[in-house]
């Protein structure tokens, strides 16, 4: 057997079983154990989402409340929020969309025990930055800086696969595809863009993404919006379907191959946990550098960033896809997708384009980051610059040739973050709750106050 294929189906295999069942009921356990213990913090959201906007004012942290929720949703609305809910809906069913959609509404409490922890043990660097994370959580919260450093290794590979790499190499074949540019172009153009970006640092990306991300969602929800429209009949029934197969599953329809509810709940697990990165570590990163009064604020306006990603924009390309029938035209996740928007022609095909490069690119700015503070708490952030060199040849390689190897290795070292990090939510949930109930009469005391 070629060496080659023999690492690629070993990594396979490893990848498989390690986002199998096991770690599918860890994370989704974990949600709904927080989510009692934290007094369903979901019905925050309102609060959470005005949080999101609220002026700072001379606060500690470097960007603001809606510039780390940006930057998190960079890194988290992407490929997954289009393709990824096409797979699921191929192998579980529209049912899937329901179990993808739980995940979205439990995951808030994760989200936001993840970021109050990390804003919690946050610290400042050389430069004077606040910096912090699920490695800084296991180091000086829980004193295991040895796992602080494997969480950091786990996060710059998977950095360098799934947030670069790959997802250069999906922006290059798709426009290759639709417009015949030569790869090598693609490559520097895309290269010279990131670092563009990149080099200011969390200012610099937190800033672009504030605009980019808020585009780039109401963009592609106004697209499925009139998809909808146009197919406003199929809507109630495709509701339906979505909910009783659920708990039924799905016989064989047309292109589709049937599904058991056991499909239907782990591919809309699965799917769900790997779109909103709820429980894996990354996006508190990003939360950890937000000006902010209180760990729990923006852990609130973190916990808005599933919400949006999965509750929203996951559950509308769901209904989406059942609702013009292309699920039951095809049995591959990208035929589905092109499939329903072929159905309004080259609008369609415009909207779908722009969707999955703005998606795409944005992963890649927002991953910079996860990976750069990994970097950082390995090496200093003397060698930062070294780091955004490595950063932009990976996305000139990436746009280049497709690394299989790569991408399943980095899917692994994805995964295998978030047990270090659901180590810190479980060990030091009565601290998350402290947290709470301080920041809770704060706003109960300024509302009386008002």
């Amino acid at each position: 057997m070629d060496i080659q294929i023999f690492i690629e189906d070993t990594l396979n295999t490893i990848s498989n079983w390690i986002w199998g069942y096991p770690l599918i009921l860890l994370l989704l356990g974990t949600h709904i154990y927080l989510t009692i213990r934290l007094g369903f913090i979901q019905r925050k959201l309102p609060l959470a989402i005005r949080l999101s906007f609220a002026k700072e004012r001379e606060l500690p942290g470097e960007v603001s409340h809606f510039g780390a929720l940006s930057t998190a949703l960079a890194a988290t609305v992407g490929t997954g929020n289009i393709l990824g809910v096409a797979t699921a809906i191929s192998l579980g069913g529209p049912g899937a969309v329901f179990w993808m959609w739980i995940t979205g509404v439990f995951g808030f409490a994760t989200k936001y025990a993840e970021a109050v922890l990390s804003i919690k043990f946050r610290v400042q660097n050389e430069k004077g930055e606040y910096v912090g994370g699920p490695m800084y959580v296991l180091e000086k919260g829980l004193g295991l800086k040895i796992l602080g450093i494997a969480f950091a290794i786990f996060t710059i590979i998977a950095s360098f696969g799934i947030g670069n790499m790959v997802q250069s190499n999906a922006i290059s074949n798709m426009i290759y595809e639709n417009t015949g540019a030569k790869p090598i172009l693609i490559g520097i153009i895309l290269t010279f863009l990131t670092g563009m970006v990149i080099i200011g640092g969390i200012k610099s990306i937190s800033k672009f993404c504030t605009l980019l991300v808020p585009f780039m969602v109401i963009f592609y929800l106004l697209g499925c919006l009139f998809l909808l429209a146009l197919n406003a009949s199929n809507i109630p029934h495709s509701i339906y379907l979505i909910l009783t197969t659920a708990f039924t599953g799905q016989s064989a329809i047309g292109g589709f191959v049937g599904a058991t509810i056991s499909n239907a709940i782990r591919y809309g697990v699965a799917r769900g946990l790997f779109s909103n990165e709820a429980g894996l570590g990354s996006a508190p990163i990003v939360a950890s550098a937000a000006k902010t009064a209180h760990p729990a604020h923006q852990g609130l306006v973190s916990a808005t960033g599933t919400f949006w990603d999965t509750v929203v924009v996951c559950f509308i390309t769901g209904l989406t896809l059942v609702a013009t029938n292309s699920w039951t035209e095809t049995s591959s996740s990208v035929e589905m997708v092109k499939l329903a928007w072929e159905k309004i022609g080259n609008l369609g095909k415009f909207i779908m384009i722009t969707s999955l490069a703005t998606f795409v690119y944005s992963t890649i700015l927002g991953w910079a980051y996860y990976g750069e503070k990994a970097w950082e708490y390995l090496l200093t952030s003397k060698t930062i610059s070294i780091y955004r060199i490595l950063w932009l040849v990976g996305v000139f390689i990436g746009a280049q040739v497709k690394l299989n190897i790569v991408w399943t290795f980095a899917d692994i070292s994805n995964a295998l973050m978030a047990l270090p990090n659901l180590l810190t939510l479980l060990l030091l949930t009565p601290l998350i709750i402290k947290e709470t109930k301080i920041f809770s009469k704060s706003i109960d005391k300024k509302n009386s106050n008002s």
